[in-house]
C-alpha cells in the first residue's frame, strides 16, 4: 500500500518536536551529541519527532522514525513514497558511485537481479575456509602481542578489510589492502562533513578538502580499474584446457549477466566493489568490535559462548554448517548488533505526502530511521541498555515486531550482504574465543555518527592465550 488518502491526512498530526536554539535549531545538540539526543527527544516527544537544524533560510527538517512499526512502513508498506534522494545518499555516491547502496529505479532493480546469484547463502559459505585462514592469522600475531594489550576497534578494522578485500580481489589481497586502508578514512571524513554543513561548496572547487578526496576517490578508482582490467584480459585470454576462471567476487561480477539485463559494465563492476569493500568491512567490523568488547566485559556470557564453541567444534575449524550449531554465540552477535548497530541512523526522502505512524511526513521531507533510538525503545525492549543475549531466544524473537532489530535495515532494500556478515562474525568470534580469555577496561568509548557508527576513541582490551594441545 502506498501514498495517502484523505482520510489519512485529516486524522494525522504534525510531528512534535524541540523548538531548538532561536538561530540554530538542534543543529548544536545533534553535532555534539547526535545519538544522545535522539533518544532524549524520544522519551520527551515520542516515536515520530520532527527535528530542525541550521539558521533560518537555510534550515533543513527532518522527521525522525522512532518506532518498529514507522520503520517498517518506510522501508517496506510504503516503501514506494520513499527514496533515496537525502544529501547523505548525493554524497555517498559522489564518491563511491551508483552501486547497490545508492542506486534507485530500474538502474537498482537490474543490479540487483545480476548481483543476488553471488550472495546466495551456498555461494557465501564457500568462503568459509578463506575467512578461517584470516581469523587464524590475527589468532597467531596477537600471540605475539606484548601483554595481549589491543585496540579491538584497530584489530578487527583490520581483519574485517583483509577478509573482504581477499573474498573480493583473492591474490591481489595486499596491494588492495593498503589502498583502501589509506583512502577510506579521508572519504568517510569528507562525506559526513558535506552531508551535515548546510551550505556546501561545489565539489571542483579546489578547496583543501575537495582536493583531499579527489586524490582519495582517484586513487581507489584506479585500484579498482586495474583490477577489474586485469580480470578481463585474463578470462579473454583462458582457453578449454586453462583452469577454471576465480571464483572470488570480482571474477565472478565481471562474468555475472543475463540474457534481460545484460552484463555489468567496468564502471558499474568498480561501484559495486567500493559499496562491498565499504559495507563489507566497515560494518562488520564494528559488530565484531562491540561483540569483543561485551564479552570482556560480561565473563560469565563469555564464558557460556566459549562453552558452546569447544562443545560443538572441538579442535577442528568452523564451517558454515555450523552456524545453526551455535545458536549462543549467534545471540552474542544479535544482542551487540542491537546496542551498537553499525548503521545506527538512515534517511529517505518522501516523494509525496505520507502519514507514517499518524503523523504526516510532507512531500519533500527527510524521514530518519533511527535503530540504535528502536534498539533502546523501552516497549519493546525491557532495561535496553543492558547487555543480554538470551533477548533472541527464539521464543522472545517471535514475539516481538520485525523491525524492533533492523541491524541490515529492510524491506526490498534490506542488505544483500547480511549473511556474509553474519557468517564472517560467528567464524571470527569462534576462533578468538577458543584462543583468548578477553577482558575489557571500563573505560568509556567515544561514538559518532558517520556513514557508519564512528567509533572516536580506541576500544582498549587484553587478550589472555588460553592453552593449547
Amino acid at each position: 500500500m502506498t501514498g495517502t488518502t484523505t482520510a489519512d491526512t485529516d486524522a494525522a498530526t504534525r510531528a512534535p518536536g524541540p523548538a531548538g536554539h532561536w538561530l540554530l535549531g538542534s543543529l548544536p545538540e545533534i553535532r555534539r551529541d547526535p545519538l544522545g539526543t535522539f533518544v532524549r527527544v524520544r522519551e520527551e516527544y515520542g516515536d515520530i519527532v520532527r527535528l530542525t537544524a541550521g539558521p533560518p533560510g537555510l534550515r533543513a527538517e527532518r522527521h525522525c522514525v522512532f518506532s518498529p512499526s514507522g520503520a517498517q512502513q518506510v522501508l517496506a508498506s510504503r516503501s514506494a513514497d520513499f527514496r533515496k534522494d537525502t544529501a547523505a545518499y548525493h554524497e555517498i555516491a559522489a564518491v563511491l558511485g551508483d552501486g547497490l547502496l545508492t542506486s534507485q529505479d530500474e538502474q537498482y532493480l537490474r543490479q540487483r537481479r545480476l548481483v543476488q546469484p553471488l550472495f546466495t547463502r551456498r555461494r557465501v559459505d564457500g568462503y568459509a575456509d578463506g575467512l578461517n585462514e584470516e581469523a587464524g592469522a590475527v589468532v597467531r600475531r596477537w600471540r605475539d602481542t606484548p601483554d595481549g594489550a589491543v585496540d579491538l576497534a584497530e584489530e578487527m578494522s583490520r581483519f574485517t578489510l583483509r577478509a573482504v578485500t581477499r573474498i573480493l580481489f583473492g591474490a591481489d589481497i595486499e596491494s588492495a589492502v593498503d589502498v583502501v586502508r589509506r583512502n577510506f578514512p579521508v572519504l568517510g571524513g569528507h562525506i559526513v562533513r558535506r552531508s551535515f554543513t548546510p551550505v556546501r561548496p561545489p565539489r571542483t572547487w579546489p578547496t583543501p578538502a575537495n582536493r583531499s578526496a579527489g586524490r582519495a576517490r582517484a586513487a581507489l578508482h584506479a585500484l579498482c580499474d586495474r583490477i577489474v582490467a586485469e580480470r578481463r584480459a585474463e578470462d579473454a585470454r583462458r582457453g578449454p584446457g586453462d583452469p577454471a576462471p576465480g571464483t572470488d567476487l570480482l571474477s565472478l561480477l565481471t562474468r555475472a549477466g543475463n540474457d534481460d539485463d545484460g552484463t555489468l559494465t567496468p564502471a558499474e563492476i568498480r561501484d559495486q566493489v567500493l559499496v562491498f569493500l565499504i559495507a563489507g568491512h566497515e560494518t562488520t567490523a564494528t559488530s565484531l568490535t562491540f561483540a569483543l568488547h561485551l564479552l570482556g566485559h560480561h565473563p560469565e556470557v563469555q564464558e557460556r559462548a566459549r562453552e558452546e564453541v569447544e562443545r560443538v567444534l572441538g579442535d577442528r575449524p568452523p564451517t558454515a554448517a555450523d552456524l545453526d550449531a551455535l545458536p549462543y554465540l549467534t545471540q552474542v552477535l544479535k544482542e551487540s548488533m542491537r546496542l551498537y548497530p553499525a548503521a545506527p541512523v538512515f534517511g529517505r526522502n518522501a516523494v509525496r505526502e505520507t502519514v507514517i505512524d499518524g503523523v504526516t511526513i510532507p512531500a519533500g521531507g527527510e524521514a530518519l530511521v533511527v535503530p540504535w533510538a528502536i534498539h533502546r525503545h523501552p516497549d519493546h525492549w525491557e532495561d535496553p541498555e543492558r547487555f543480554d543475549p538470551d533477548r533472541f531466544l527464539p521464543e522472545r524473537e517471535r514475539d516481538r515486531p520485525r523491525y524492533a532489530w533492523l541491524p541490515f535495515g529492510g524491506g526490498p532494500r534490506a542488505c544483500i550482504g547480511q549473511h556474509f556478515s553474519m557468517l564472517e562474525s560467528v567464524l571470527a568470534l569462534a576462533a578468538f574465543l577458543r584462543a583468548f580469555t578477553i577482558e575489557s577496561p571500563a573505560a568509556g568509548i567515544t561514538l559518532g555518527v558517520g556513514v557508519t557508527l564512528q567509533i572516536g576513541s580506541p576500544v582498549r582490551a587484553r587478550l589472555i592465550p588460553r592453552a593449547t594441545d
